[in-house]
């Protein structure tokens, strides 16, 4: 597959829509001198290419209530139960990330919890699904890296 290419304009519309998927393509627009229709028409490119697929919304979870993150290592007993039991992990509406990996877990997924006594019953219902031998957990004191337009940049510089 080819890489699509994208000239700086591009990488500009990219870097206003991170920062927020609701700026409208008016703005972009005066801000860096086009018609709002050119940025439209650069955006769908970039989504009929892949690059750009839907926009999301980002929660602030603390507000929410629910402010403790961990991190579930999974060890299976078998490694033919990982799509068993990664559907059993995707019905529990608290693990928000999970992914397949190499090294010493299985999977290794993200829980958010309101507190301590709710991430416990969160991961005995983690231990308690069919082909999970046990886990181990980390707990998250705070993020301190979240940064969508890092990698952006890198990769744009190397294209």
């Amino acid at each position: 597959m080819s890489k699509v290419k994208l000239d700086e304009i591009d990488h500009q519309i990219l870097d206003m829509l991170i920062d927020n998927t609701r700026t409208p393509f008016t703005d972009i627009a005066k801000k860096l001198l086009i018609s709002a229709g050119t940025v439209h028409v650069r955006v769908k490119k970039m989504e009929e290419a892949g690059i750009i697929k839907g926009s999301s919304l980002t929660l602030d979870y603390v507000k929410l209530g629910y402010s403790f993150i961990a991190y579930v290592g999974i060890f299976l007993e078998k490694t033919h139960q990982t799509k068993f039991v990664l559907e059993r992990l995707n019905q529990i509406p608290y693990v928000t990330v999970a992914h397949i990996t190499t090294g010493k877990f299985n999977i290794f997924c993200k829980i958010r919890a309101k507190d301590t006594t709710h991430a416990k019953n969160i991961i005995f219902k983690i231990d308690d699904i069919d082909g999970i031998s046990r886990t181990e957990t980390m707990i998250s004191l705070e993020e301190s890296i979240n940064d969508k337009k890092r990698l952006m940049h890198t990769i744009f510089n190397e294209l």
